[in-house]
């Protein structure tokens, strides 16, 4: 728990990036109108706006200092002081200010309607990974935006629950956990799995998650890369051979699994008619931050 926690407190430093990215997007249309009617998020902690509250897991951000800084200063399931980055995001598209977790009893379906979180703290692309802490693997994600599509197609109608499930923006963040909370810490992937190998394995996940998403009628996809693992606080702390720097070969695993992540979303867009994907590169900015703090 502690060592997720520590992944948490870093990922305020994706914002930029990911806006930065989305705002390339936009820029494909020639009157950059900011068409999205609606925010719809998978991941893990650095997007969970509550959910794993729901849960039986331990792996929760129920209690201070969690929100200080959100609106009334309460803690509210997100892994951050305030806000967390799909927040942000819709406010700057004039969606909404935050986006609900799916499974807080406080929303319903006319709150989901402009924007909905199904992402669970501590999970990965590797369902492997989400058993680590029990919380939800991202398959069950999956079926949870199925049963969102049924209620949205009821509350709205099929025709404007199709334009706005065609039309919204879906934030994709997570595979940090994959390596840092499975891979290196237990052996049975390593005994499996060369770290090239498993970089592979969770990338045909992602291909494959992305092309349902697709089917069921998503055209706009953000999917965050890793960012500099090895320098996460945790990473350095017990990096004692080291002198507590950066855990090198963790970063270099995250910007050759970025590099791949790359290769796909591009084989994606060219293989799927009107897709419009990108890869936010979380890991040059964040890396940037790390070596250049002043100029921040």
């Amino acid at each position: 728990m502690m060592r997720i926690t520590y992944l948490a407190s870093s990922w305020l430093l994706l914002l930029s990036a990911l806006l930065l990215r989305i705002g390339i997007l936009e820029a494909n249309n020639e009157k950059r109108s900011t068409n999205v009617p609606a925010v719809i998020v998978f991941g893990d902690s650095s997007v969970d706006s509550g959910n794993n509250n729901v849960i039986a897991t331990v792996l929760k951000s129920n209690f201070s200092p969690y929100g200080r800084d959100f609106e009334g200063g309460k803690p509210t399931g997100r892994f951050c002081n305030g806000r967390v980055p799909p927040d942000f995001i819709a406010e700057a598209f004039g969606v909404k200010s935050t986006i609900p977790a799916y499974l807080d009893p406080a929303f319903n379906i006319e709150d989901f309607a402009t924007g909905v979180c199904f992402a669970s703290a501590g999970t990965g692309y590797d369902n492997a990974t989400s058993d680590v802490l029990n919380v939800i693997p991202l398959w069950e994600e999956l079926e949870f935006y199925k049963e969102y599509q049924e209620n949205l197609r009821n509350y709205l109608g099929v025709e404007k629950a199709n334009y706005i499930i065609g039309e919204a923006l879906y934030l994709m963040s997570l595979g940090t956990n994959d390596f840092l909370e499975n891979y290196y810490i237990f052996p049975f992937r390593r005994a499996h799995f060369t770290v090239t190998q498993y970089q592979d394995f969770l990338l045909g996940i992602a291909e494959n998650f992305i092309r349902e998403l697709y089917t069921l009628g998503a055209r706009k996809l953000s999917i965050t890369g890793l960012i500099p693992m090895g320098c996460l606080p945790l990473e350095r702390a017990t990096n004692i051979f080291g002198d507590h720097d950066c855990n090198e070969k963790y970063n270099n695993v995250a910007l050759g699994f970025n590099k791949k992540l790359e290769n796909i979303i591009s084989k994606l867009n060219r293989e799927l008619p009107q897709l419009k994907a990108i890869s936010a590169n979380a890991y040059d900015i964040v890396d940037d931050i790390i070596k250049r703090p002043s100029t921040y």
